[in-house]
């Protein structure tokens, strides 16, 4: 068995989970998932200012705190904190080690980095980051040469637990069942503490003030048990864990570079308190191609939140609205400007903020002067001119850039995967031998309906879960029922049509809609939901983190038997 914990879902996470998971229990490895789409950008600007930055500077002061106990304690660490510069990222931590009287053995994994081959590989100019998502043998070389660290930039957030994995039980890149195995284990663990009780629908089941982070105890055969270290707090069961595994997936074949796993084949059961096993996970060769994510600067962006206070909303939302467009002069009006009036009032109301709306004003523009100056005077223009009561949040600003980010395909030889292992030789990590092109999964069998019987007007979020999430511009809805009467139920009912129903934001956008009868779960996928990925801000919740949250509040018929 192998035991591996994460300590970070994300760049931010809590500090001081690195000590908290070497000391609260056994562990063989631990990872830390520090990189996401819109870090890339963060890390891209960092570089941008400072040639010698691009990684996580975080995990580097976490080090500082906890190196000597790691090495100490025998557990290797495996994080992608080496975002656009993992050779730094070595480097730093090789100096760490000299200033504390330590010995380290530091492996990195590069060629994730596009950005110096874009005009060879036919990418777009004006990019600031362009990164491959490298998978899971790199990290396996490092570890096999023997280092008791490794640092990657852009793998898979599943590579960090599948790497170990290999490297430990010796799997070759034709192991299809065990490597998927592990990275759905990877794609649990990868998150933090969304596995053990964060984020959780049904949060009020158990204590989640202070969540522990997650454990996979891997086995050879690709087999799971998800856990966390004893008297920590949050949850482990089959409800956590399912939501975790919808989370920012889509169909039942999720794709990697080293092999796609099958999500319709994972069975989930309950191994005691706050343990679940997940087997059964069936894999197939990878596609062909590698997915690499483009960020690039899309122009300048402004808000203005306008407060209406007391009666006549809509019209003192209309008449500024028309005033604020007439003050615009005709050179200054910026390419994108939208209007959100949200009815945060209520009638009668005991305070003022209690009796006001928010108007937000959302403008885009290329030109910084059109996005900030032309429209911050247009709006402090009215402030003696316009509906009663007339106030901001904030004096307007500025405007700040914006990022836009974008996916693309790559034939995967295109790449130069290059594990460099801790006495400095580097050795080429070949793409994967067999290959399979990614096709749409045939369509399971529905369960029998349930039986009809007597409803009630009642939220779904009484007898379903969700859980949602952002894939560069697409919003991805995992729901899923918490009873086999429940399923029976969801899986007839929520279609399509009806999720366009009760969320009109999604009326006219392309929503496919994936089944997984193992997980009693339907999982829909929302293309353009977030226009162009969340550095962009084009949305209220631009990562669609509360998207199955409005969902479950949603009113609908529900058979009286499941309430």
């Amino acid at each position: 068995m192998l035991r591996i914990g994460n300590a970070s879902g994300f760049y931010g996470d809590r500090f001081t989970a690195v000590r908290d998971m070497l000391t609260d229990g056994p562990l063989d490895v631990l990872t830390g998932d520090y990189l996401a789409e819109l870090t890339m950008l963060i890390l891209a600007r960092d570089r941008q200012k400072d040639p010698g930055l691009g990684y996580a500077k975080t995990f580097l002061r976490q080090m500082e705190d906890c190196l000597a106990l790691a090495l100490d304690r025998r557990v290797r660490i495996v994080v992608n904190a080496g975002g656009l510069s993992p050779a730094r990222l070595a480097a730093a931590l090789r100096e760490l080690a000299a200033d504390q009287g330590l010995t380290v053995r530091v492996g990195h994994v590069e060629g994730d980095d596009l950005l110096p081959r874009a005009a060879e590989l036919g990418l777009p100019g004006g990019l600031l980051a362009a990164n491959a998502y490298l998978g899971a043998f790199g990290i396996a070389e490092c570890l096999r040469a023997g280092a008791e660290i490794v640092v990657t930039g852009r793998v898979t957030d599943a590579a960090l637990v599948a790497g170990p994995a290999a490297a430990h039980f010796g799997w070759g890149p034709g192991d299809f069942d065990a490597l998927a195995g592990a990275v759905v284990a990877g794609h649990v663990l990868e998150c933090g503490a969304q596995a053990t009780g964060g984020n959780y629908a049904f949060f009020h089941e158990h204590d989640v003030r202070r969540p522990g982070f997650p454990i996979a105890e891997l086995h050879a055969d690709g087999s799971s048990v998800i856990t966390k270290h004893p008297g920590t707090g949050g949850a482990v069961t089959t409800g956590t864990v399912t939501a975790q595994l919808l989370y920012e997936t889509s169909g039942p074949r999720y794709a990697g570079p080293d092999v796609t796993a099958r999500l319709d084949t994972v069975r989930l059961t309950a191994d005691g308190p706050d343990r679940v096993r997940i087997s059964g996970v069936r894999g197939e060769a990878p596609p062909p191609t590698l997915k690499a994510g483009l960020n690039r600067l899309g122009g300048w962006r402004n808000e203005v939140v306008f407060v209406l206070t007391g009666l006549d909303i809509e019209a003192k939302a209309a008449l500024v609205r028309e005033q604020f467009e007439q003050a615009l002069g005709k050179d200054d009006r910026p390419a994108e400007l939208r209007w959100t009036l949200a009815r945060t009032d209520h009638p009668d109301a005991r305070t003022e903020e209690e009796a006001s709306a928010l108007l937000h004003l959302t403008v885009r523009d290329g030109d910084q002067r059109r996005a900030g100056r032309a429209v911050g005077s247009a709006a402090v223009e009215l402030a003696l001119a316009g509906y009663p009561g007339f106030h901001v949040t904030a004096p307007p600003g500025p405007g700040a850039p914006y990022g836009v980010f974008e996916a693309v395909h790559l034939d995967a030889g295109a790449v130069e995967h290059t594990a460099v292992l801790p006495d400095g030789a580097r050795r080429a990590v070949p793409p994967a031998p067999v290959t399979r092109p990614l096709e749409p999964a045939e369509e399971p069998e529905l369960p029998a309906p349930l039986a009809p019987g007597p409803t009630r007007r009642a939220p779904l979020g009484l007898v379903a879960g969700a859980r949602s999430g952002d894939k560069g511009g697409d919003a991805n809805l995992g729901v899923w029922a918490r009873s086999e009467a429940g399923w029976h139920w969801l899986a007839h009912t929520l279609t399509v049509d009806l999720l366009r129903e009760l969320l009109p934001e999604t009326a006219g956008l392309p929503v496919t809609r994936y089944v997984l009868p193992n997980l009693r779960a339907v999982n829909f996928v929302v293309q353009g939901l977030l226009g162009e990925g969340v550095a962009a801000q084009a949305r209220f919740d631009p990562q669609a983190k509360a998207l199955g949250e409005w969902l479950r509040s949603r009113r609908l018929d529900i058979p009286e038997v499941l309430l």
